[in-house]
C-alpha cells in the first residue's frame, strides 16, 4: 500500500504542471534514492546467493563422503556376513560330529569358566 502511494506522488510529481502548459524540472531524487535502495538489495541478494550456493556445495560434499562411507561399509558388512557363514557352517559340522551329552558338558564349562572370572575379577 505504501509503495502505491510512492508511485502516485512520484507521478504527480513527474506531470504536475504539464496540464496546465508550463513544464517543470523533474526531482530525480526519490528516483536516484529508489535505485540506491535496489543496488543495495541486488547487492545484498548477491552476497546471499553466493553463501547459498558456497552451503549447497559443502552439503553436496558431506553427501558424496558419506555415500562413499556407507558403501564401503555395505562392502565391510558382506565380507563379514560371508566370514560369519563360513564360520557358523564350521560351528554346525561340529556340533553335529559330537555327541549331544558331551556338546552340553563342553558349553556348561565355558559358561561357568566365564561366571567365574567375571566375578572373580569384579
Amino acid at each position: 500500500m505504501n509503495s502505491r502511494s510512492n508511485y502516485r506522488s512520484t507521478r504527480t510529481s513527474l506531470f504536475d504542471g504539464i496540464e496546465e502548459g508550463r513544464i517543470r524540472a523533474p526531482s530525480y531524487s526519490t528516483h536516484e534514492i529508489d535505485e540506491n535502495e535496489n543496488d543495495q538489495a541486488i547487492d545484498g541478494l548477491q552476497d546471499r546467493v553466493s553463501i547459498l550456493k558456497r552451503i549447497s556445495g559443502d552439503i553436496h560434499e558431506e553427501v558424496e563422503t558419506h555415500n562413499r562411507m556407507l558403501d564401503r561399509m555395505g562392502n565391510d558388512m558382506d565380507s563379514s556376513r560371508g566370514f560369519l557363514s563360513g564360520t557358523v557352517d564350521k560351528f554346525k559340522m561340529v556340533f553335529e560330529t559330537k555327541s549331544s551329552r558331551r556338546m552340553g558338558t563342553l558349553v556348561a564349562s565355558f559358561v561357568a569358566l566365564f561366571l567365574l572370572i567375571y566375578y572373580l575379577t569384579r
